[in-house]
């Protein structure tokens, strides 16, 4: 039986800062992945990451604090959040932003996005971090993985301390020991039916674009050995896919962060649009066939980013996602809602934009507390067809803040850890953009730290 310091499983963001991490500390470790590349849905986010207080933030001139990064958390989160978490990824978060840019990840540019007071979204090319950091573990001799090599099974010894892992390879079955813990890095659970069934069955019909191999395999590896879940009331789709996104191109655009508003097929607002899109994912689902628009003027669309995988407005223009029209008469008919519903719906939103006050839904910014909404009234004007899409599952395994997987009573399984999607009590209600990767990388690396100093199992 192969024996090493520490086995992870999974090659996303989470599982490769780890491996960087101990690798660095002069660990010796073994690292499987399920696929036969790495990535998992890190490489299908946004690549927003959340810092506060960075150089690139100074430059622009963004005023930020980790104080302030923290309560949106905790605001966007419904305060649902397990707050020892959010102080965690608090106390690490710069830190962690200067180790990602010291290892070689490019961070392009910033902004503002859901749930966020200020622009923090620190957007990387998911792609290019995966494999910078690969590049640097190819470098460390200490460090294997294993392509192909889905885990099966976690053994615990006479004491209870998990230090084996039953893994397969060419359709064999091999073991392998960890003498100072298993880190569970395996993302969630968004393309097992079963298992969405059973706890997201309010998503049946959503689209279906997770990482190809999270089935949910550390969840249930963790389970077995009594660890706790958390944040699966709160399981929501996200908004803003165009309905083709299922197929090879992942359609997104979230215009009503730039001003858009989001109507139903009866040509109706229905929520506050600058709330987490996990939110108006859930808002979005419960309307009339599940068909919604977003719906802007020329103003908004100027406002498009170019190369931002969410505001990059102009490039839905370009693959004929997006229907145009001079006039609210022909858009309508375009997207077939009824035209005074459409002309009422958005002069009332006007209105209210310049009354300062959103009578209907007290829509104040365009994202949580940032940013002013303009009127929708310069033509020519937009609608873009959106519905939702199982991404990512923001739930999972309960972790306390050194990463450790705790049972029903908030004890550590011991040596057993888990970072990334496969963890729950972080994000609570909500979901702030930029958490889902930022918590990959903080908690994979805490996760090492921690283990590392664990008494080594003889």
């Amino acid at each position: 039986m192969e024996s090493y310091d520490l086995i992870i499983l999974g090659g996303g963001l989470a599982g490769m800062c780890a491996a960087v991490e101990a690798g660095e500390a002069g660990a010796r470790v073994l690292l499987l992945e399920k696929q036969d590349e790495l990535g998992g849905s890190t490489v299908l986010s946004s690549g927003y990451m959340a810092f506060a207080g960075t150089d690139m933030q100074e430059k622009e001139g963004t005023i930020d604090s980790t104080e302030s990064l923290m309560d949106d958390m905790i605001e966007v989160g419904g305060g649902a959040n397990d707050p020892a978490l959010v102080i965690a990824y608090g106390q690490h978060q710069l830190e962690t932003y200067n180790w990602l840019v010291n290892h070689g990840i490019e961070f392009r540019s910033l902004e503002a996005v859901s749930g966020h007071s200020v622009p923090r979204g620190h957007i990387i090319d998911p792609h290019q971090a995966i494999q910078t950091l690969y590049r640097r573990v190819k470098q460390l001799s200490n460090v294997t993985i294993l392509f192909d090599a889905p885990a099966k099974r976690l053994l615990e010894n006479d004491d209870g301390r998990i230090d084996r892992v039953i893994y397969e390879v060419e359709g064999a079955e091999q073991t392998a020991k960890a003498s100072k813990g298993v880190i569970i890095a395996s993302g969630g659970f968004a393309k097992s039916e079963e298992l969405l069934s059973q706890f997201a069955p309010q998503l049946k019909g959503a689209l279906r674009i997770g990482g190809r191999g999270n089935y949910g395999d550390g969840l249930r590896m963790a389970c077995e050995h009594g660890g706790w879940l958390k944040d699966l009331p709160y399981l929501n789709g996200t908004y803003g896919f165009h309905p083709t996104a299922a197929g090879p191109v992942k359609s997104q655009g979230l215009a009503f962060y730039k001003g858009a508003i989001m109507v139903n097929q009866l040509g109706k607002r229905f929520v506050n649009e600058s709330i987490s899109y996990k939110l108006l994912g859930k808002a979005a689902f419960e309307q009339p066939d599940c068909v919604t628009f977003q719906v802007w003027d020329q103003i908004v669309m100027d406002k498009s980013v170019h190369d931002d995988p969410l505001y990059d407005l102009q490039l839905l223009k370009r693959r004929r996602l997006l229907y145009q029209a001079d006039t609210l008469e022909d858009l309508a008919d375009c997207i077939d809602v009824p035209l005074d519903v459409l002309e009422e719906t958005i002069s009332r939103y006007n209105q209210g934009v310049l009354d300062g006050e959103d009578a209907d839904f007290g829509r104040k910014t365009l994202t949580h507390n940032y940013g002013k909404p303009t009127p929708i009234e310069k033509a020519p004007f937009y609608a873009f067809e959106s519905t939702v899409a199982m991404l990512a599952t923001y739930a999972g395994v309960s972790v306390n803040p050194e990463a450790k997987v705790v049972n029903p009573f908030g004890e550590p399984i011991l040596g057993l850890f888990a970072a990334g999607e496969v963890t729950g009590g972080f994000h609570g209600a909500g979901y702030m953009t930029g958490s889902s990767l930022g918590k990959c990388a903080v908690f994979g690396r805490i996760a090492v730290q921690v283990a590392l100093k664990e008494v080594a199992v003889k």
